[in-house]
Order: structure tokens, then sequence, then C-alpha cells
């Protein structure tokens, strides 16, 4: 089974340096030297198509664009890249989202998945209007993708729950495909949705063992349920063509930031009710010191942004090890990005994807049958002779 690589769209702006915002920071945090327009969004988009990416992660919060809104125009500038929505169910009415997910599947033939984001912090939800608490927004999740994925199949859907209510709801088309729905979360609540209704469970990057602890419990938890769930993960990347240019650069990428800088971003992140985000900030403990927390993967990117807070930093052929290491673990999918996201791409993609290509774990989506696997794109141009 060949292995699976998104990349990521920062629509919330890019630049050379790390970009704050992200889990539990406020609307305006986030920014860069590079604007989130659709023209570079799509640049982003084109290269990861390019090489070898089967989709973008789509981030969702106040501090950034609209994910369904950005990916439904980026759907026309790009052939065949897929995109992760992320969405939170609290927001918008299922029978909706259903059907918004079945016209992006006409629209843009499978090239949907769906991140399903319950909502960490409270004070976020609270200024779009959702006041419930964190279990009971984890109890409306589950009984949100009960009632779409009734409606995926087709069903008219009369439901009544603690949190949603909908009567003879049906959707004139279904999706086709339906999209997998991918979901991550910590608690214990999040456990046991993940383990219903998910269809990839997603984890930020922490070192292998915790990995497995999770990987684990989710595949435990699905058991119970009669299911099987894949797994992924979800990582920033530094890969040079040696280790001491990659940790060069990350050190470049970390000295951008004061000592002030970092502790206002800590403070902020350490009122998070995020299990998630808690598990980040334990890997650093706020100290630039001991970032390196398991074998080339680098904590410091947490310091100074709140969700998914650590890089896999190396030499192309460390990254492809540690990559094949998490796979040995049971994760497919693997969601990278770096700063900024055009030239990290391109480092990762022609620097690592052609290793794991020779390794037999990566075939490029391009690739036609019989073709030489090691990662090497054939040019699409027009033929001709001369």
């Amino acid at each position: 089974m060949s292995l699976t690589f998104h990349w990521f769209l920062p629509t919330y702006g890019d630049s050379r340096h790390i970009v704050g915002g992200g889990h539990g920071l406020p609307a305006g945090a986030a920014g860069g030297q590079r604007p989130a327009s659709l023209g570079y969004l799509s640049q982003i988009g084109r290269a990861a198509e390019q090489l070898g990416f089967v989709g973008a992660l789509t981030p969702t919060g106040a501090w950034c664009e609209d994910a369904w809104l950005t990916t439904a125009m980026l759907a026309r500038e790009t052939e065949r890249l897929k995109f992760l929505v992320a969405f939170r169910p609290g927001f918008v009415a299922p029978t909706l989202a259903a059907q918004m997910a079945a016209t992006f599947q006409r629209h843009a033939p499978g090239r949907l998945l769906l991140n399903v984001v319950t909502g960490g912090e409270s004070h976020e939800q609270r200024a779009y209007g959702d006041f419930l608490d964190k279990e009971g927004r984890y109890a409306r999740t589950g009984e949100f993708l009960h009632i779409v994925r009734e409606l995926w199949q087709g069903r008219s859907v009369s439901f009544t729950g603690e949190h949603l209510q909908v009567e003879n709801a049906q959707l004139a088309r279904v999706p086709d495909p339906v999209p997998p729905v991918y979901f991550g979360g910590s608690s214990p609540a999040a456990g046991q949705v993940a383990a219903r209704h998910s269809d990839v469970y997603l984890t930020w990057g922490e070192p292998p063992a915790q990995v497995a602890e999770k990987v684990a419990w989710i595949r435990a938890l699905a058991a119970e349920q009669g299911r099987t769930v894949r797994f992924g993960i979800r990582l920033h990347v530094i890969a040079r063509d040696t280790a001491e240019q990659a940790w060069a650069e990350a050190r470049r990428l970390l000295d951008g930031f004061s000592d002030e800088a970092v502790k206002a971003v800590q403070t902020g992140l350490a009122r998070s009710e995020s299990e998630g985000q808690r598990r980040m900030l334990a890997l650093h403990g706020g100290d630039r010191d001991g970032l390196e927390v398991s074998p080339n993967l680098w904590a410091g990117v947490g310091l100074v942004r709140g969700g998914a807070g650590t890089a896999l930093v190396g030499s192309h052929a460390e990254i492809a090890e540690r990559i094949t290491e998490y796979h040995d673990l049971g994760i497919d999918e693997f969601i990278m990005s770096g700063h900024p996201h055009v030239e990290e791409a391109y480092w990762f993609g022609e620097g690592v994807l052609p290793l794991l290509a020779k390794s037999g774990l990566w075939t490029h989506p391009n690739s036609p049958a019989g073709a030489r696997q090691d990662g090497a794109v054939p040019f699409a141009g027009v033929s001709g002779k001369g």
C-alpha cells in the first residue's frame, strides 16, 4: 500500500518565518509577508499536485479564511488535488453540510475530504454563537456525523438527539464518492466519536511511543464498534540535503521570535481546553532548550503558534527514516507543511518522496502503470520531434 501525502494551504498568510495563529489564539494573530490570495494559494496547490501530494488541508477558525469557500474556488485552479476541508459541526446544520459535500463532489468529482473539527476553545465557539461546553460539543459532533452519514446513503432521516433534530431530511443527490471523514482528538470523548464515525483518525506529531499508544487506543475503540479506521499524522517539515542545513533553518525560524513573543503565545495557549494542545505544550514546556523531543522531531514550532507544534527536521534520508518509523506504527497518511509553503513543498517533494519511492513505500499519483518509481515526475507537455 502506497503512503498518502497531503500538503497544507495557509489560508491566513505565509512567510519565510513561522506564521503565528492557530489553535486557541485570537483572530488577527496570524499573517505574513505573503497574503493568502487565490493566486498564491493556487501556486501552492499546483506545486503540491505536481510533486505528488494527494490533497491539501485547509484550517478552520477565526484566524483564517473560510475553508469551504476558498477550496471551492481553488478547485478551478488545480486539476486533481483533493481538498481536506476543516469545518466545525456546530456552525452548520447537518443536512446543509451533507448537501454542501454532495455539491462539492459533483463540481469537483472525488476531490473532497472532510476534516471534522469539534472545536477545542469555548471562547472562540461563543464568538460564533455556540455556547455548548467541550463535552457537549463532542456529543453534538457524534449526532451530526450520524445524520450526515445516513443522508449520504440516500436515506430519509428523522432524528431527535440531545443537541440536534431533523425531520424527513433527504438529499436530492448523494455525493459520489462519499467523502472520507478525518477526525482528531486526544480526550476520551474524542476517542468515542472517532471510533464510531471517522474513516481516518488524525494525531498531531508526537514522539513515536506516544503515537503508538494513540493508534492502539483508537484501534481498540473502533474494534468495539465493529469498525476499522486508518491513521494519519499532522507534521511540519524542514528537509534539506544535509542535517546541518536543516537544523540551521530550524534555528533561523525560531531566532525570529523574541523571548517576550514566545511568552505571550505560551500564555495564550495555556488557556486552551484542548487535550491535544496540552500534549503539544508538554513537549517543550515553553523552553527553547531541549526541543528535539525525539530523533529529528522538533517541538520549536509549538513555541510560537497553536495547533500542530512539531516538525520533522533533518536530511532527506533522515526524514524518510522517521516517516517509515511512523508508518511501522500504523500511520498511512501524512499531512505536511513548512514555511514558506511553496519552497518547502519542493524541498520535501524532490528530496524525501523519491527516497520513499525507491523503498517501495510511495508511488506518485500521476505515475502510469509500469513507470519507474524513483519519484521522478514525467514531463506532461506537448510531444513532438526536434
